[in-house]
Parts: C-alpha cells; sequence; structure tokens
C-alpha cells in the first residue's frame, strides 16, 4: 500500500467526498516537528485526483488553544470537508464544531504511517469496531485491566448513552473506542516510566519521567497516591500539583479511560524525544490504555500510560497482553468477515510503541520471575 491509498481512505471512507465537493486542509508547517510535509502534499493530490475542490490554510499551533479563531470558523462552515493536519483539531476535538462540516482529525502524522496498516485498513471496519467494543462495554458487568507491571482496576462501566461522551469530529484513523467513564473503578495503575500531556494543551515542563515503577492508586475514580521510591512520588505529585494550579483544575479527578483498538498502529521513534508527537500518535496501537486525569472532562491533562493491558470483559480477556482479539467479542467474528482484506494486520500487529526501554525492563522482570 502507499501513502496515496491511505489518504483516500481518509478522504472517500472516512470523510465520505464526493467529486466537486470543497475541501479545506488546515495544515501546521511541517518545522514544527508534529506533521511531516508529506501528509499535506499527499492528501491535498488525492483529493484533486478524485475531484474536490482544494484549498489550504496554515492554522500555526497554539499551545493553550480552547476555540476556533473567527476567521478559520468562517472558513469551515463554506466548507463541505476539513481535514485537519494540525494538533489543534486534536486540542478542539471535544469541543463545539460546525455541525455541518465534515470534520476530520488525521492521527497519521507522516507518510509511512499513511501509507501503513495504520492508514489503510479499511476505515468502516475500525469504526464497527469500535462501536461494538463500546456497545459491549455498555452491557458488561464487570471488567478487568491488568499488565505485567501490576497494573489491576475492576469496576463496572457506566457508559454514556449513545451519541455522548465522544468527540463532535470524525477520527482518522480509528483507533481508540468510546472513553470509559472511570468514576465506576478503582485499583492500581503501572504507570509507563513517565507522565505525560494529553494533546489538550501544551506546557513547559509537558512530561515528569520516573526513575522506576510507579503505581497510581484509583478509588471510584478519584487519585489517592502515588506508590514507587521517594524521589518518583514527589516528582509525581509535585508534576500534579503544578498542572492543576496552573489551569484551576481538580487535581485528583480521573476521568476516563480506553485503549487502542488499531494493530496497524506503529511508532518508531523513541518517545522520549518527543512526548508530545508521541502522545498525539502511539496511543491507537493496542499495547497501549491509557487514562484521562487531572480535570473534570476528557481527555484532561495528564495522561496515565499502561503498556500491554490485558482488559477482560466479563471474564473474556478481548485485549491480552496488548493484543486485540475482536474475534473474542461477541458478534466480532462477523464485522472482521466483512473486510477479509484486514485479515492480515489483525494476524501481524505493529509491536512498535516507542517504548522499548520500557518493554526490556519487563522482559527482565518475567525472567527473574521464571527463575525464582
Amino acid at each position: 500500500m502507499t501513502a496515496a491509498a491511505g489518504a483516500k481512505n481518509m478522504l472517500l471512507n472516512c470523510a465520505k467526498a464526493q467529486a466537486g465537493e470543497r475541501v479545506l486542509v488546515a495544515y501546521e508547517p511541517p518545522e514544527l516537528g508534529y506533521f511531516d510535509a508529506s501528509v499535506l502534499n499527499t492528501v491535498v493530490k488525492a483529493a484533486r485526483d478524485i475531484g474536490l475542490t482544494v484549498k489550504t490554510v496554515n492554522v500555526g499551533f497554539s499551545p493553550c488553544a480552547k476555540e476556533l479563531p473567527d476567521a478559520l470558523r468562517t472558513q469551515i462552515e463554506r466548507s463541505d470537508i476539513v481535514i485537519f493536519l494540525a494538533r489543534l483539531g486534536d486540542q478542539l476535538r471535544f469541543c463545539d464544531m460546525p455541525r455541518k462540516t465534515r470534520i476530520v482529525v488525521n492521527f497519521a502524522l507522516d507518510a509511512g504511517l499513511l501509507g501503513s496498516g495504520f492508514g489503510t485498513t479499511p476505515h468502516g471496519l475500525m469504526v464497527d469496531l469500535k462501536d461494538l467494543i463500546s456497545d459491549t462495554l455498555a452491557r458488561a458487568r464487570s471488567v478487568q485491566i491488568t499488565c505485567p507491571h501490576g497494573t489491576d482496576v475492576r469496576g463496572t462501566p457506566d457508559m454514556p448513552q449513545s451519541g455522548v461522551g465522544d468527540t463532535t469530529v470524525l477520527r482518522f484513523p480509528m483507533s481508540v473506542f468510546k472513553p470509559v467513564p472511570a468514576h465506576s473503578f478503582s485499583g492500581r495503575v503501572a504507570l509507563c516510566g513517565f507522565l505525560t500531556g494529553t494533546g489538550s494543551q501544551y506546557y513547559d515542563g509537558y512530561t515528569a519521567e520516573f526513575e522506576g515503577r510507579v503505581l497510581a492508586h484509583l478509588d471510584h475514580g478519584r487519585l489517592q497516591g502515588f506508590e514507587g521510591s521517594a524521589r518518583d512520588v514527589v516528582a509525581a505529585n509535585a508534576h500534579y500539583d503544578r498542572i492543576a494550579d496552573r489551569f484551576g483544575l481538580d487535581r485528583n479527578c480521573v476521568h476516563s479511560w480506553h485503549a487502542g483498538i488499531h494493530p496497524g498502529c506503529g511508532y518508531l521513534q523513541d518517545a522520549r524525544d518527543n512526548y508530545e508527537r508521541w502522545s498525539g500518535a502511539a496511543f491507537g496501537n493496542p499495547r497501549i490504555l491509557h487514562f484521562h486525569t487531572c480535570g473534570t472532562y476528557a481527555p484532561g491533562e495528564i495522561s496515565w500510560n499502561v503498556l500491554d493491558p490485558t482488559i477482560w470483559i466479563d471474564d473474556v480477556p478481548v485485549w491480552e497482553d496488548g493484543i486485540f482479539h475482536p474475534a473474542r467479542l461477541v458478534g466480532g467474528q462477523q464485522v472482521l468477515d466483512q473486510y477479509p482484506d484486514a485479515a492480515d494486520v489483525f494476524a501481524h500487529p505493529d509491536a512498535h510503541v516507542g517504548l522499548r526501554d520500557w518493554g526490556l525492563l519487563r522482559d527482565v522482570a518475567q525472567r527473574l520471575g521464571a527463575a525464582s
């Protein structure tokens, strides 16, 4: 597959584009180090190839964007489709967007991702799986989340009604299900080496790194405290204090959680090279589950990232050690059967999530445990 195939998947299958429609491509400059220039060029060419009228606009980057600028809102309202190749779309994905325009936020940040299984897997399949998972969770009596590092969280999902609790824009690729409210969940969460932002707002000190394992303790959607070395616990609390004070947030609120569902979502760089970019791209991989914390809204301002989760839904491990098994859902195999061309991406999921050192620590711990 090629990046052009991924772009057409986004335009035709996600945005439902038809020849003659007007598409606005809202981008941020590649020199900011987030989106690669090749994505903009590929999307514009693909749009013209299928007969769309294309306009591009540089929307730049605002670390703490809260609403659409008036001039941009006017351009959006005059368009049939808007493709965001910019963090602005992600920042405002839970905010009020013009309803008559089909707005797509793209998470394939470079041509490699756009042309990989991440960008080319049929969008309809991922939407169907996302809906199936959300419906399954709405009916579930119990859910347990574990991981090799010590996560153990349990609860009964209290899912919002259909159409509530999700974003007001279209995601491409579709890579997570509807956030599960955390107020009915309790336990401990093993953080994968750091605390980092959610892509809602950007600020100095976006990430706090730890020297060893840190557990966050959760009780009915409230952070109770951290467990780890004295130094790491001080660092975690200081990070929460600073972010909560800066933005006037409910410090200890754990709002919701969800996991990646897209086996083609590979992240080849090291997360430490650019945590902002990592948090905006790697979360769709089933090896990552994250909680939205620090704030009474999704996505909050600080995420807890869990590596290689097992998620038991009514005693069925639908995720097992970071591998998503949609066929274990009632109706899951029927969904997969409708898209036979996607079988390979589920049979051979991409394991790259930018956390090589943390994965090595897990392997060492398993070997030590086996030897003892």
